[in-house]
């Protein structure tokens, strides 16, 4: 148990006595502690979550005033949700893409729906470019955004949009034939199977759900007939959504596989995989990622009900979870949405899996400097469901305040990770954690519990792979978790789990058997000077260590509680003669 007593009812009057503001961040409470980087402190302390200190969810946000003010800029390193931000035309250059870094902005992601290989080679290297020149040197995620399996009406004659009007009938093939001669009376749609999945009465939805279709009749082995529900326009070249109705589309498309070539050349960090529907279409982009490919992340984007439907065979599959609202909000009511996003989020968290949310976030500051309050609300509830990542698409993609869009992002989501009672959290997430656990999650808990107990400053782990810093991000400490890797990738990929502050340490491998714990307490000491010129930890705050006994993979199985020295010269790097 923790050290607090939960009340016996959420709206015990104790809690109500003493409003407070949000609770300090834990980084700005230095400890008095003597630094001891060779072994544990026996350490006694009581736990920052007083009898006083609500417990619950509730009573906690009951006790909120809202006397903020804006975000310092020793505090945006605070921030633990990664922001993930799209990259147009406009924002593809080093100098934005610094700034946009210097914002706020984690992950980069390429939209392969649009641009060529050319643009996307210019995005890569401009990306690297910023990261090397970035004034606070933290890693920079690239993402690849696949077009996935798609359905797309033909071409209209001339290419000239023709409106119609509500009741109208006319006739949708998929004979190729008819490809660019798209009339009033005819459209071409290219999906084969179209009139094999559809039936009488079930809708079809082209360019975002703005023209809703009705099926009429099926005519033929490729043609149906359909009715329009509401007036527009039929033009060349929209999406067609298919709500309710089972496609049998592959999962990758000959292009996505050439894309995901393209990635695996240029070592993207992470693949997010368009209109996922099962567990086997995550196996088949494994397949064709092949051996070079094989330490990039998978991350799936759940576009409709399929995808909603098979949701958990999904969840053991990949690497994590994208809730794509755009498309989803079309193959399942809009009211419905914000039941799937957060049974998914929830489902990632109970699983340890990073879960991005994404669509619409902040979309009126494509054209405004200022966002709607709803949209604001949105992120912190993403957040507040537990999030790992929020996503900007066409706000930094194409619109005119995209550095003002990853500020807001960054200020919204820091201050709603601090809106969390994460000793209530934590109780939640042990205990639905199946028993028994694996050694690294055993250790990741018992620190996460240990850090509140000692009102840690932060968490250091030492890890090749991620796998222990994804399973303390799970538990949800209220302070950072400072990862230090050799793996450079490593470093970027962390940017997907909650909290995780990435730190690439350059010294290369090849210590000697003795000199093992040397090279431990060096990697414990870079990562502190670190994470201090970044202001996220304070000199003579507790942190707690986890690391292996041995090096390698697999190992790790301890828990050190060390202090931050006051002294900068103690953080030092000895030094260690090298095997030949």
């Amino acid at each position: 148990m923790l050290g607090h007593v939960a009340p016996t009812h959420p709206l015990a009057p104790t809690l109500w006595n003493q409003p407070h503001r949000l609770p300090p961040d834990p980084r700005a409470q230095p400890r008095q502690r003597q630094f001891s980087i060779g072994g544990p402190l026996n350490i006694m302390s009581t736990s920052p979550y007083s009898n006083n200190t609500p417990t619950t969810q509730l009573a906690w946000q009951a006790s909120f005033n809202t006397n903020f003010n804006d975000m310092t800029p020793e505090e945006k390193f605070f921030r633990k949700t990664s922001i993930i931000a799209t990259i147009g035309p406009k924002t593809n250059n080093v100098d934005t893409l610094v700034n946009l870094a210097d914002a706020g902005m984690n992950i980069v992601r390429m939209n392969f729906s649009h641009g060529s290989y050319e643009y996307h080679q210019s995005v890569i290297d401009n990306a690297r470019a910023a990261a090397a020149k970035s004034p606070n040197g933290r890693p920079l995620a690239i993402a690849l955004d696949t077009k996935g399996p798609e359905i797309r009406t033909g071409l209209m004659t001339n290419d000239t949009d023709v409106p119609i009007d509500a009741g109208h009938e006319f006739i949708i093939t998929t004979d190729k034939a008819f490809a660019e001669t798209g009339t009033k009376e005819q459209i071409y749609m290219d999906y084969t199977n179209l009139p094999k999945v559809t039936a009488p009465g079930k809708l079809i939805y082209v360019d975002d759900g703005i023209l809703s279709l009705q099926v009429i009749a099926i005519e033929a082995d490729n043609k149906i007939r359909v009715k329009s529900l509401n007036s527009g326009n039929l033009s060349s070249r929209k999406g067609v959504n298919l709500p309710k109705t089972a496609v049998d589309l592959p999962a990758l498309s000959e292009k996505d596989k050439a894309d995901l070539a393209f990635g695996v050349k240029n070592g993207v960090d992470m693949i997010f995989a368009s209109f996922i529907r099962s567990g086997n279409d995550v196996k088949e982009i494994r397949k064709v990622l092949g051996t070079e490919g094989a330490n990039i992340k998978i991350i799936v984007k759940i576009e409709n009900e399929q995808g909603v439907t098979n949701f958990d065979e999904i969840l053991r599959e990949t690497d994590g979870v994208m809730v794509a609202r755009g498309d989803l909000g079309i193959e399942i009511p809009a009211s419905q949405v914000f039941v799937a996003q957060k049974m998914m989020i929830a489902k990632c968290n109970v699983a340890g899996k990073p879960v991005i949310c994404a669509t619409q976030m902040l979309e009126s500051m494509t054209y405004n400097p200022r966002p709607t309050r709803a949209e604001v609300s949105d992120v912190a509830n993403a957040v507040m469901d537990g999030a790992d990542c929020v996503m900007l698409s066409g706000e930094t993609a194409k619109g005119k305040y995209p550095i003002e869009a990853v500020k807001m992002m960054a200020e919204t989501a820091y201050l709603a990770e601090r809106s969390i009672a994460y000793p209530h959290l934590f109780d939640q997430l042990r205990a639905l954690t199946p028993r028994p656990t694996e050694t690294a999650e055993t250790l990741a808990l018992s620190a996460v519990a240990a850090a509140m107990e000692q009102d840690a400053g932060a968490i250091i782990v030492l890890s090749t792979s991620g796998v222990s810093a994804r399973l303390l991000s799970k538990y949800r400490p209220e302070c950072p978790i400072i990862c230090v890797t050799r793996n450079q990738q490593t470093a970027r990929q962390l940017h997907l789990s909650r909290g995780v502050y990435p730190v690439w340490y350059p010294e290369p491998r090849g210590i000697p058997g003795d000199k093992w714990q040397i090279d431990v307490d060096n990697r414990i000491r870079y990562g502190l000077r670190v994470a201090l010129q970044l202001a996220i930890v304070k000199p003579e705050a507790t942190v707690m260590a986890v690391q292996g006994w041995k090096g390698g993979l697999g190992h790790t199985n301890t828990l050190r509680i060390l202090s931050v020295p006051a002294d900068p010269a103690d953080l030092d790097l000895h030094s260690i003669d090298r095997e030949d």
